[in-house]
């Protein structure tokens, strides 16, 4: 007994020491390469300024992105894992959609036997499996399922503005988020759970105030998140999930009984849910376990319910602040709806609601980056003409600074400017595709894009048939972003609905 307390100080330090020994080495890897690489005060700035929330992500990839101007890829460290950040176009073509076969999986930072939501979902998935729920999932989301769920999507608009009508008060000055959000909130549940439910009605939902919480990163959130990228096997060992316990059981009752009740009343829907059960039912279907199904429903509750509203605050800001382009578009929504049918056909003709969407997607990206995780080697060019040629590893990481990359005058001339016209028919084949990618590309770009371009589209379409998007008292323009891991706007999005007059 004496032995192992003499042991005990020992263990400690020689495990301190290893501590000391592997941050040293990965905090000086890239010291040892001779391609451009952040400075170690820099690096720890940012893990700095990232944990302790002092400034936003696409600030942080903005300041990252410019100290490097002249150099097609640098070298840095995210949460001190060595890390490529690509700048050049012509790279990020090689590694997201030439050469995908070397770059086909993101970061997980969930191992699935910890945590079956995240770990077994799409984005987390890798290899062959990935590629098995991908193919599973994309007949999801065609055109053909798109027009199927439009009426189901209208009808939470419809219920969007009919709450308006009703409540003409709350339509002076509403904070942007709370209603974007209680609106995709009701469009989840109704397209993938066949739930009705009315959120701005009935505003504490168990629904909604669940899906608060899931997307809600505050600070315990992202230490939970920081233990379980540095510290998995405890995590494990723990038995902790990202989300708190009420919350996690809550979706997954939820989607238990959305399967039940499907299963024993034969009732078919064509969405994600249906085709997840088709291929598990199937003769030499896939393998899937409920835990699989309830990790893509999920994700398709979590993307939806806080990325297309986050989307939708900066679009409702946009139009509010350009009450020219505001105009213009409402002018397009009228004359394709003058006999009030707003259908899917018809709104897929409006090509100036396509220009203004396209360019607040190119000011605000849903993600301010994405990446890749090495599989196979894979050697890049020179990064600067003075530098050596650089061979990626497998488990090495790759990062795609996308908010930098369209908010970069080289590529979009004063980006500071909401300008539609960028997209117009006329401008837009002068856009390089590889410097605009809100939704990323290659085989991995998000599988979900479509339809929630369709849903912001239909709201919208609502909003200008109806009101007319003003400023208000706190209403700040230009935005400042908000010091969070999501883009989202610093102080909230203050909108006031104006009741548009009619002159027919």
């Amino acid at each position: 007994m004496n032995s192992l307390l003499y042991l005990l100080p020992f263990s400690i330090v020689i495990g301190a020491i290893g501590i000391l020994i592997y941050l040293y080495n990965q905090l000086n890897f890239w010291s040892k390469k001779n391609i451009p690489r952040t400075s170690l005060f820099l690096t720890v700035k940012t893990f700095y300024q990232v944990f302790g929330q002092r400034k936003s992500l696409p600030e942080i990839h903005q300041i990252n992105y410019n100290a490097f101007s002249n150099a097609r890829y640098f070298g840095t460290l995210n949460f001190f894992t060595p890390t490529i950040t690509i700048r050049d176009p012509e790279i990020i073509k090689d590694v997201l959609v030439k050469n995908f076969d070397h770059f086909t999986d993101h970061q997980s930072f969930v191992d699935e036997k910890t945590d079956p939501v995240f770990g077994k979902n799409l984005i987390s998935l890798k290899g062959e499996r990935w590629r098995e729920i991908r193919n599973t999932l994309s007949p999801s989301f065609t055109a053909v399922k798109m027009k199927f769920m439009f009426d189901l999507v209208s009808m939470c608009a419809k219920s969007f503005i009919e709450y308006f009508n009703n409540h003409p008060e709350e339509a002076e000055c509403f904070e942007g988020k709370d209603i974007f959000t209680k609106y995709t909130n009701d469009v989840i549940a109704s397209v993938a759970f066949g739930i009705s439910v009315n959120s701005l009605e009935n505003k504490n939902n168990e629904f909604y105030t669940k899906g608060k919480d899931a997307t809600s990163f505050n600070f315990f959130r992202i230490i939970k998140m920081f233990l379980f990228i540095f510290f998995p096997k405890l995590m494990k060992l723990m038995r902790q999930k990202v989300l708190p316990n009420k919350t996690d059981n809550f979706f997954r009752t939820v989607i238990k009984d959305t399967l039940r009740i499907r299963e024993e009343k034969k009732i078919i829907r064509p969405d994600m849910i249906h085709l997840l059960m088709e291929a598990r039912d199937k003769e030499n279907g896939i393998d899937l376990s409920i835990d699989d199904i309830i990790a893509q429903a999920f994700l398709f509750f979590f993307a939806g319910f806080e990325t297309s509203s986050t989307f939708m605050c900066f679009l409702a800001h946009e139009l509010a602040v350009n009450e020219q382009i505001q105009e213009k578009l409402r002018n397009e929504i009228d004359n394709l709806t003058a006999d009030n049918e707003i259908s899917y056909d018809i709104v897929n003709k409006m090509t100036y609601l396509d220009m203004v969407i396209s360019e607040t997607l190119r000011k605000y990206p849903p993600a301010a980056a994405t990446d890749r995780i090495c599989v196979k080697s894979f050697s890049l060019p020179q990064a600067t003409p003075d530098t050596n040629k650089y061979t990626i590893e497998p488990n090495s990481q790759i990062f795609i600074p996308i908010y930098a990359l369209q908010n970069d005058p080289k590529y979009f001339p004063e980006p500071e400017k909401f300008d539609p016209e960028r997209f117009s028919d006329e401008n837009k084949d002068k856009i390089n595709p590889y410097t605009y990618l809100p939704f990323g590309l290659g085989p991995r770009k998000c599988i979900g894009n479509r339809f929630a371009l369709m849903e912001i589209k239909i709201l919208f379409v609502y909003i200008l048939k109806n009101f007319v998007l003003e400023k208000t008292e706190k209403t700040k323009d230009p935005i400042e972003f908000d010091n969070k891991f999501a883009m989202s706007i610093k102080g909230g999005c203050w909108i006031k609905l104006r009741e548009k007059v009619s002159f027919y």
